[in-house]
């Protein structure tokens, strides 16, 4: 039978000895090719230099030669109980971005310490990013022991020393092992210089290790990558990203969490029918109800709902040549959906360059990491990405670039200070609405809005009237992306109504945007929304003149901004 394997990232302060605590692994679990030592050492020889383990990793000509591991290498091994891939991750500190990409993929983590030299700044950075990232099996591992007379005085100074600082961060580190790479002490084996100590060998503490649940066992996750119309047939596209779905299973489709029931799977030829996927494979799926779906909506089984949120706290690393900045809009893109959103609070920043922590900044630079809170424009399907890796981890698009990308943390009530323009709740739901944002001309001709920041609870009246937009007393406001209409009677807010039970009265409706939609009976409002299911790229701009209208309850002013040249 095939081994598990174990995806396993290793860290370190640089000239902690993480290079060597590898090659020492793959040198005694035999993982390496024939000849490959000798060869080590004959190139050593001739360079004049020491063996050491770890040359076995340092591919590159310019590593060697600076004698700090820069890129990300990824190495297999494997001992008698199971298989392992190694995520050998710089400690260099101009290298840090690539140590953040290479330990997202990780199961567990190694934190390599230098038992002489103890905690060291880098090792605090290292166990901080393992934080944001969600790894929950960090082990410490102490290397160098060897340089200390295997001193069990040292070895707990250290270990006491680690477990203040990661106390600080509300963190854990799960076990703490005392070895020495270079002489392979507690690598495979104890020799007895470390009678004090009556734990695992390394190895041993990696066989333990348990994995991560399997992912057809984890709860469905079904990205919707896109719905097409066959006949009198509309068949959900999309990916399985873990769980399992079978014919007869009820679901639930989020953000609206409307249920239904899988009726079948779609196939081309009689062969590939099928009753039921497993993660990886891409289907297409045939539901009992005909509701109004669209690509970016997450499939899941009734009894593990995702998070549905217009706001929530990330751990981010930026990219962008320009910085990441408070209230600007950025695209991001979780799983298939893709939504606008903004940056309203940046809690703390790590940067890079210097390891130095900023708390209440107002941007991120290239290769720093921070802890933020994003608001979206409409609510968001997410998990945390400590339980579901697909949907707990985004990127950050500025422009056409992809400029960051970050994980979900830890869902908590973020308030309404972490809210953008005007939103609007039933205490079941939380609606983004931008019809009342304002729209002004600025320098250059560039036209830009500018939101208010309040909550509307049903029931309460509205502004009908601002500089750049006047509405009527009584009107409906379709949000799409979240299939809701919000109906306003007497210029008060009066109810949510699910977009399928919705039906076009006299009443004049408007998008979430303010613009008013030129329909004029329930016909044309069903033609819109079948219309508008299968938009593409090209044929965006026909629709939106066909249909929309802006200067039927908005107008464009001048702001104080705007000169001429």
């Amino acid at each position: 039978m095939a081994k598990t394997s174990l995806n396993l990232v290793v860290v370190g302060h640089v000239d902690h000895g993480k290079s060597t605590v590898i090659g020492r692994l793959l040198h005694d679990t035999e993982s390496l090719p024939q000849g490959t030592i000798d060869k080590v050492k004959r190139i050593a020889k001739e360079t004049g230099k020491p063996f050491e383990y770890a040359y076995l990793l340092d591919a590159f000509e310019e590593e060697q030669q600076q004698g700090i591991t820069i890129d990300i290498t990824q190495i297999q091994f494997q001992t008698k109980n199971r298989a392992y891939l190694i995520i050998d991750a710089p400690g260099h500190v101009e290298f840090l971005k690539n140590m953040i990409s290479g330990a997202a993929s990780a199961e567990a983590a190694f934190l390599i310490v230098d038992v002489q030299r103890g905690v060291e700044e880098q090792t605090k950075r290292h166990a901080y990013m393992l934080k944001l990232l969600g790894i929950q099996k960090v082990y410490a591992i102490f290397n160098k022991m060897d340089l200390t007379g295997y001193s069990k005085n040292r070895f707990k100074q250290v270990q006491l020393d680690l477990q203040q600082f990661i106390k600080s961060l509300d963190f854990e580190i799960l076990d703490y092992i005392p070895i020495s790479a270079f002489y392979g002490e507690n690598i495979l084996k104890q020799t007895g210089v470390m009678p004090w100590y009556t734990g695992k060998t390394l190895i041993e503490l990696l066989d333990s290790i348990e994995k991560d649940a399997d992912i057809a066992n984890q709860p469905l996750r079904l990205p919707i990558q896109d719905v097409y119309k066959f006949d009198d047939r509309r068949i959900i596209s999309g990916r399985v990203e873990s769980g399992t779905l079978s014919v007869g299973d009820t679901i639930q489709i989020f953000p609206e969490g409307r249920t239904t029931v899988v009726e079948g799977f779609a196939y081309w030829q009689k062969k590939d029918q099928k009753q039921r996927a497993l993660p990886g494979e891409s289907i297409g799926i045939t539901v009992k109800d005909e509701f109004f779906n669209n690509r970016g909506e997450i499939i899941t089984k009734t009894d593990t709902a995702p998070i549905v949120a217009n706001a929530f706290s990330a751990n981010i690393f930026w990219m962008g040549k320009a910085p990441l900045i408070k209230n600007k809009r950025y695209k991001l893109k979780l799983a298939t959906q893709e939504i606008y959103g903004e940056v309203v609070r940046i809690e703390n920043v790590l940067d890079a360059s210097t390891l130095e922590q900023f708390e209440n900044a107002n941007q991120v630079k290239i290769n720093d990491v921070a802890e933020v809170v994003f608001a979206t424009e409409q609510a968001i399907v997410f998990d945390a990405f400590k339980d579901f890796s697909i949907t707990g981890r985004f990127v950050i698009i500025d422009g056409y670039d992809v400029s960051g990308g970050g994980t979900v943390a830890e869902q908590r009530i973020l308030g309404e200070a972490a809210l953008k323009g005007i939103n609007i709740t039933n205490n079941e739901k939380l609606l983004a609405l931008h019809a009342f944002d304002e729209y002004f001309i600025y320098q250059g001709g560039k036209i830009e809005s500018e939101a208010q920041q309040k909550l509307y609870h049903l029931g309460e009246q509205i502004t009908l009237k601002g500089a750049t937009y006047h509405y009527p007393a009584n009107f409906d406001i379709l949000v799409i992306n979240e299939k809701t209409v919000v109906s306003v009677r007497n210029g008060h807010f009066d109810a949510f109504l699910p977009l399928e039970v919705f039906e076009f009265s006299k009443f004049p409706l408007i998008s979430s945007d303010g613009f008013a939609i030129e329909i004029t009976s329930q016909s044309d409002f069903l033609q819109f929304l079948d219309e508008y299911q299968y938009l593409e790229g090209k044929n965006k701009a026909h629709f939106y003149n066909k249909w929309l209208s802006f200067e039927k309850y908005r107008q464009l002013y001048f702001s104080d901004n705007y000169y001429l040249i």
